[in-house]
């Protein structure tokens, strides 16, 4: 049987409580226009992508490894405002998708005194990027912007 690598990259029940407290922590010092986003992009906290997502995205040209779901951090999926218009209303809603284990890793783990403080940079950045898809950027604006 083939693992999808979660039994690898599996987080405690306290872990995940210390990392939504993070999310809930820099969600608390996001400017007001950049929450009102999260209304129209809703925000999904997740340990892992699924193997069938990294599969999908692979298969759609992605730069995403289905045997290595720890290595994604966040994931805007649906349409950026710049590509929506009225002939294509019944379009399911923009959804900004953030993993927490993609997250810590991305961040160098939860060991030293600073991991709460580089934690919370990176869903900070993480949280950002994934909305400057939402509004239209590439990898390129966003790296550009610090954000990549």
């Amino acid at each position: 049987m083939e693992s999808d690598g979660s039994q690898n990259h599996a987080l405690s029940e306290a872990q995940r409580e210390r990392f939504d407290a993070l999310v809930e922590r820099v969600l608390a010092e996001l400017p007001e226009p950049v929450l009102a986003m999260l209304d129209e992009a809703p925000l999904v906290v997740t340990d892992l992508p699924t193997r069938e997502l990294l599969e999908s995205l692979a298969e759609e040209g992605v730069d995403v490894d289905p045997d290595a779901p720890e290595e994604l951090a966040g994931l805007h999926t649906g349409h950026a405002i710049t590509e929506r218009s009225l002939e294509s209303p019944g379009d399911l809603p923009s959804t900004i998708d953030l993993y927490r284990v993609g997250v810590v890793q991305t961040a160098g783990g939860w060991d030293g005194p600073d991991a709460d403080a580089r934690i919370a940079e990176e869903i900070r950045v993480t949280i950002l990027h994934e909305l400057g898809h939402e509004m239209g950027l590439d990898e390129d604006d966003l790296d550009a912007l610090g954000y990549a």
